[in-house]
């Protein structure tokens, strides 16, 4: 069983930072873009940053030079540094991952159960 599991939210005044992680777990072939998404209150989950397996990434326009992401392809981990934080970024974040359990399969696409980030005075 496949599980995403994310860590690190929690509240930061403006222009704080956090960092969140994600860890995939089980029994997996390939393990190909994943990404951070995010719901605010009211709001339609959007797209916050992907990173590729070869590292190539792509951002929202939102948080362009103040959130970076990375992964370590080794332990299947994906993280997102979120620097200078404003009010306008408090969601629940969600980890995501395109990935294939056996080789034949199509690809699959994978949720965490997501992780709060509140940026509040």
């Amino acid at each position: 069983q496949v599980q995403l599991v994310e860590s690190g939210g929690g509240l930061v005044q403006p222009g704080g930072s956090l960092s969140l992680s994600c860890a995939v777990s089980g029994r997996l072939f390939s393990l190909n873009v994943m990404g951070w998404y995010r719901e605010a209150p009211g709001k339609e989950r959007e797209l916050v940053a992907v990173v590729t397996s070869g590292g190539n990434t792509n951002y929202a326009d939102s948080v362009k030079g103040r959130f970076t992401i990375s992964r370590d392809n080794a332990k299947n981990t994906v993280n997102l540094q979120m620097n200078s934080l404003k009010p306008e970024d408090t969601a629940v974040y969600y980890c995501n991952a395109n990935l294939k359990r056996i080789w034949y399969n199509n690809g699959e696409v994978y949720w965490g159960k997501g992780t709060v980030v509140t940026v509040s005075s």
